[in-house]
């Protein structure tokens, strides 16, 4: 039997075992961490190796199948994005896609065109970004323009055809689903922003004493309003809103993908200045020649008109559909014209911006739809290649990530407003307020693609047409006039 001082003695010598176990186990751990190091830096040399020609030449060969795919409006588009670059290829990991979703939500524009560009830079620098940019909108740039030119070539917009009748209420549904998703999300602030914004937005469109042209100067000033509101609200010890705190953002020195990106600051900087120039030129030369009385160029009336809204609207897609409507009916088309291409568009691969295409191609051919196209585009475009440089340091300020919040919420009311301005235009009989439930239906409750829904109520809408089944023609008017609701 040891003795008790025998057990003293060789609990110490267990003790100074067991620690030189621990040193052996840290220093091969030490070990397998500077080797996995090594690896991903020969991984990224290997990456820095690979010639330009061929890295663009993977930004033709994968975004181009894509601008065919891409059904579904922003959410799928991301997630299609993700599946492709950061799970398949593996040309982005999770932190750097997110960062780059990041920098489209903090833009006016379509953010997720926004993604497509700025992944493409990140692989191809600037050309490979513009040639994913075309490659992604190609498909549906192509059939709205066709569709505007023929729409307004061959229907008249008074009285639609038969195939045509459904889309507009089918459509509208799906704004009213993109309001209820974006609202889900708001804080109470942004509750609040958005409740006010939507009540101004109506308020313009519906009192004789305000002429609609308005909107370009009151919803840039809501905008602003909100972020400032946010902003202030930001800066309480109790505030009324939720804040997030600032990410991390990319080491803008040393991380590989911003060094392949290959924008210095300066040139970013200048890249704003652009911006900002083309948008007061083209909206002081037109505000001046419309105040003297004198006939301005439409091709530039076009353009100033899509790139003033381009550049103000955050978060892209249903968002702009208030201003444009504002901007373009009754003056380039009818209410009924402007939902039929609004009903093709959400059908289209693509983004929604490629609406934009639709409406200048009704209004002054495939010229106009090419300008409009460029006008409403340009913005986010220009804009994705400026911010990039900046953003690594401008996501460690917390005032801009807490104003853009009032900014977003803000826009979200626009879209409550379109709602109500747009369904008065698009539901005018009890068929099309059938179309507009069976539609609303299968898009919220049972998650069906646009696609498709559009599809569903051109086909319901068609055989409750007047010279089909002629079934619920009854217009609201005569319905209320009647007693009968």
């Amino acid at each position: 039997m040891a003795s008790a001082s025998e057990k003293i003695t060789e609990a110490p010598m267990v003790n100074e075992e067991s620690k030189e176990d621990e040193f052996v186990e840290d220093a091969e751990k030490q070990t397998a961490n500077e080797s996995v190091g090594a690896e991903k830096s020969a991984a990224e040399l290997l990456e820095e190796d690979i010639p330009w020609r061929d890295r663009f030449r993977q930004v033709v060969l994968t975004y181009a199948p894509l601008g065919f795919v891409a059904f579904g409006g922003p959410q799928a588009h991301v997630a299609i994005l993700r599946d492709h670059l950061v799970v398949q290829r593996k040309w982005l990991d999770e932190e750097q896609f997110t960062e780059l979703f990041a920098i489209g939500q903090g833009l006016p524009g379509p953010t997720s065109t926004q993604l497509v560009v700025s992944t493409a830079l990140a692989r191809a620098g600037p050309i490979g970004g513009l040639t994913a940019f075309f490659l992604w909108n190609l498909p549906g740039l192509i059939v709205l323009i066709t569709c505007g030119v023929l729409i307004a070539t061959f229907v008249d917009p008074n009285n639609p055809p038969w195939y045509l009748v459904g889309l507009p209420p089918a459509a509208i549904s799906l704004v009213f689903k993109a309001f209820y998703g974006f609202g889900q999300k708001l804080d109470r602030l942004g509750l609040v922003l958005c409740l006010i914004s939507s009540l101004v937005a109506i308020l313009i469109n519906g009192d004789e004493r305000i002429t609609p042209t308005a909107s370009q100067y009151v919803f840039p000033s809501m905008l602003a309003l909100g972020g400032i509101v946010a902003y202030i609200d930001s800066r309480r010890p109790n505030p009324y809103g939720t804040y997030k705190s600032a990410s991390k953002g990319w080491d803008a020195e040393s991380d590989l993908t911003m060094k392949r990106i290959g924008i210095p600051l300066w040139v970013g900087a200048l890249i704003w200045v652009v911006w900002a120039i083309i948008l007061a030129v083209t909206v002081s030369v037109v505000g001046r020649a419309r105040r003297e009385g004198r006939e301005v160029n439409v091709y530039l009336e076009i353009f100033e008109v899509m790139y003033r809204i381009g550049s103000l609207i955050f978060g892209g897609g249903q968002v702009v559909l208030p201003m444009l409507q504002t901007e373009v009916v009754p003056g380039w088309m009818t209410k009924d014209q402007f939902l039929q291409g609004l009903g093709l568009a959400q059908s289209m691969p693509g983004p929604l911006f490629n609406f934009s295409s639709y409406l200048g191609a009704v209004y002054k051919g495939v010229g106009g739809g090419l300008v409009a196209y460029v006008g409403l585009f340009g913005p986010g475009v220009i804009l994705i290649f400026g911010m990039v440089p900046f953003w690594a340091r401008l996501r460690h300020v917390k005032w801009f990530k807490s104003a853009l919040n009032g900014v977003n919420a803000t826009a979200i009311g626009l879209v409550g407003a379109a709602c109500v301005i747009l369904w008065e235009g698009a539901v005018m009989t009890a068929a099309d307020a059938m179309v507009f439930v069976l539609a609303g239906t299968l898009a919220i409750v049972y998650g069906i693609g646009a696609p498709y829904v559009v599809l569903a109520g051109g086909i319901f809408g068609a055989i409750l047409h007047k010279d089909a089944l002629s079934l619920g023609q009854v217009e609201w008017c005569t319905l209320v006039q009647g007693g009968n609701l």
